[in-house]
């Protein structure tokens, strides 16, 4: 009964860390971007108390006897499934329809990777992310250049005077397992061992997706999928919570017994 009340504690401390990742993928339903997190769950050590195939007097092999010791939260993934784009009219805004990603430069010149197409004119005239990072490779766009236009194959031309000039070329980031990234924050991710390294191609090109102007991606979290897990989550810690009540309520009736 000791041991249900530990095996319990972990099924509760599971399911709470589990409420925590819903709750930061609920919070983040309106991010541009925004790729929500599924939990991953293993079960603990097991007490062996009888062999799979332990012989019994009669020469029976008997069914093995074992107690597991609850679960725990081993990881969480992201998943990687396309949000649902929206138009928003402004030339900076940008949208990825395959499985790229944008290279922005972070503090100390750091290679960080986002899906938000957010963008806007520095006072330099370089696109850059709602943080300031600079999109890579860099592009510069003068104070009054009109009719911005960026193809789906990542052209970038303005106009000056009457007279088109192109910019350069907007180039996407692929990875051999994007849910191998880590989070960083302000909608950004970071390479890992996982992750595997990055591979710069051109937009449209080996499925990384082609480029959208004037459209954002929105965060890929289903409000109803989140609710039906929060349920599921609350139940499971209403129900550990259950167990380590009636174990105590075993308990205090063998305490009974021996007054």
């Amino acid at each position: 009964m000791i041991k249900a009340m530990y095996t319990a504690a972990a099924g509760m401390n599971a399911q709470q860390t589990e409420v925590d990742v819903i709750a930061n993928n609920l919070a983040n339903v309106s991010t541009n971007g925004f790729k929500r997190s599924q939990t991953n769950f293993e079960d603990l050590l097991y007490v062996t108390m009888r062999q799979p195939g332990t012989t019994s007097g009669t020469g029976t092999g008997l069914a093995g006897l074992q107690v597991g010791s609850g679960s725990r939260l081993v990881s969480t993934s992201k998943i990687f499934t396309p949000g649902t784009l929206i138009e928003t009219a402004r030339d900076t805004d940008l949208a990825i329809t395959g499985d790229g990603f944008f290279e922005v430069s972070g503090s100390n010149s750091e290679r960080i990777f986002t899906r938000d197409g957010h963008f806007h004119r520095d006072a330099n005239g370089s696109l850059v992310n709602s943080a300031g990072q600079k999109l890579q490779p860099e592009i510069t766009i003068p104070q009054e250049a009109t009719n911005l236009r960026i193809d789906a194959d990542g052209t970038v031309a303005y106009t000056v005077n009457g007279t088109e000039t192109e910019a350069g070329k907007i180039n996407l980031v692929r990875f051999v397992n994007p849910a191998g990234l880590v989070s960083v924050g302000q909608n950004g991710y970071r390479i890992t061992s996982n992750s595997g390294e990055p591979t710069t191609v051109l937009p449209g090109t080996e499925g990384s997706g082609e480029l959208q102007q004037g459209v954002l991606e929105r965060s890929n979290v289903d409000v109803a999928t989140e609710l039906i897990q929060l349920i599921i989550a609350q139940r499971a810690y209403e129900v550990n919570s259950k167990a380590i009540a009636t174990s105590d309520e075993m308990l205090g009736t063998v305490n009974n017994m021996v007054r």
